[in-house]
């Protein structure tokens, strides 16, 4: 009984690590935080409602993921990537997505294909937003794009590093260009429903580039706004599990 109950508190423990961590990765994806904002653990304790001890595991879980970076004094900041780790990070997003698209090619079914569309009539849709909000539903494409390979391996490291790439963006890009990104999503979805292997590669090596080489060495000047307003609706989100709509074996 006593082991039943041990079980079910750290599965309690690992849905609010789960809730705080989707939470933050979107707005930090979304810009909402920027990078070098810090993340005070008694901040996040009393926006999500949990122990320091949860907020500091799911500190502790983006900190692998590159998104936050853990200093001395148990303080942590939303991670500020050089340069030269960006350009690093998207050059290791190439070839991982290589690797993705020629596994597909070829072997989607048409429901697969129907909702890589969906997602892309999403990404449409959102044009006239934000340049935040696009990139990070283009981002997503890619993290579906890994999840239909059906490897748990390639859906983690190409999540990871795509959410890097998002950070990276934050701080360097030029505004995004959500046309010139529907449109090489949509030719990529082509290529792969034709089962053109060499193309496909091809395609994802030239957008995923392109991305990168729209990149300043410039930062964006920071904003400067109270943690727990900037975390509000996010967190609302993540407890009601809407924050990213892609398959459960994605979601974290």
């Amino acid at each position: 009984m006593a082991a039943r109950a041990d079980t079910s508190k750290t599965a309690e423990s690992s849905d609010k690590v789960s809730v705080i961590c989707r939470a933050l990765r979107r707005a930090i994806i979304e810009q909402a935080l920027e990078p070098g904002a810090k993340l005070p653990e008694d901040s996040l304790g009393e926006r999500f409602g949990v122990s320091r001890t949860i907020a500091r595991h799911a500190l502790g879980q983006l900190a692998a993921e590159g998104l936050v970076e853990l200093r001395r004094n148990r303080i942590a900041v939303v991670a500020t990537p050089s340069w030269q780790e960006a350009r690093d990070a998207f050059d290791i997003r190439i070839e991982l997505e290589r690797l993705v698209v020629r596994q597909l090619a070829g072997k989607l079914t048409k429901p697969q294909i129907a909702e890589l569309n969906a997602h892309v009539d999403a990404e449409d849709r959102a044009r006239d937003g934000t340049d935040a909000v696009s990139i990070r539903l283009a981002t997503e494409f890619h993290i579906l794009l890994a999840h239909m390979t059906n490897s748990p391996i390639l859906v983690r490291y190409v999540s990871e590093v795509a959410y890097r790439c998002c950070l990276t963006l934050s701080l360097y890009s030029r505004p995004h260009s959500s046309e010139c990104a529907i449109n090489e999503h949509r030719a990529i979805i082509a290529a792969l429903a034709k089962g053109d292997v060499d193309k496909v590669m091809g395609l994802m090596h030239s957008h995923l580039d392109s991305v990168a080489t729209r990149a300043l060495v410039t930062p964006s000047p920071q904003r400067g706004r109270d943690l727990l307003d900037i975390l509000a609706p996010y967190a609302d989100e993540a407890s009601g599990e809407k924050v990213v709509k892609l398959p459960k074996a994605v979601r974290r």
